[in-house]
């Protein structure tokens, strides 16, 4: 007898199911799940919403397919031929046009579980029929506590603004 194949639609929905279940783990959780993904511990460095993104993506690889080998060699090509200052300025550069909305442009954040859906507007920013001014007041409408609006929604990482000179 052979063995019944997943469905893309099951595979998928188990996939979801296990990075939702990524979310509730704590460090030390997420420390757990890495060495029985990888097969060792993670670096002792890396915060938890990076141990959670690696770990997400190496199950969507692992059930869905990685990435073809000819992204893979052009990947490998670009690291190999910028290190140092070149990469930094490159990703710095990469940050600041990541960072430079257009209208129209739709930012997508879960919160409490809840797809949250902004829309960039030429004079705002549209969430749940109202535009507000700024990202920080969509954040702050979402969550009722104070945060950066580029932060919140995936624009602007503590990183980021060192490696390009602001305090933060």
């Amino acid at each position: 007898m052979s063995k019944a194949r997943r469905s893309p639609i099951s595979t998928k929905a188990s996939v979801d199911d296990e990075i939702a279940h990524l979310r509730d783990l704590d460090l030390k959780g997420l420390r757990s799940r890495w060495l029985s993904e990888f097969q060792g511990p993670p670096a002792d460095h890396l915060p938890r919403n990076l141990l959670f993104a690696i770990i997400a993506y190496r199950i969507q690889a692992n059930r869905l397919g990685d990435l073809d080998q000819p992204t893979m060699r052009l990947l490998d090509q670009t690291a190999s031929m910028e290190k140092g200052t070149a990469m930094s300025a490159r990703l710095v550069s990469f940050d600041q046009k990541r960072t430079e909305l257009t209208p129209g442009t739709v930012l997508v954040r879960e919160w409490n579980r809840q797809s949250q859906r902004v829309m960039v507007m030429a004079d705002g920013f549209a969430w749940n029929g109202q535009t507000y001014d700024s990202l920080s007041r969509v954040a702050f409408a979402i969550t009722g506590t104070k945060w950066n609006g580029p932060r919140f929604f995936g624009l602007r990482d503590k990183e980021d603004r060192l490696v390009s000179g602001d305090r933060p």
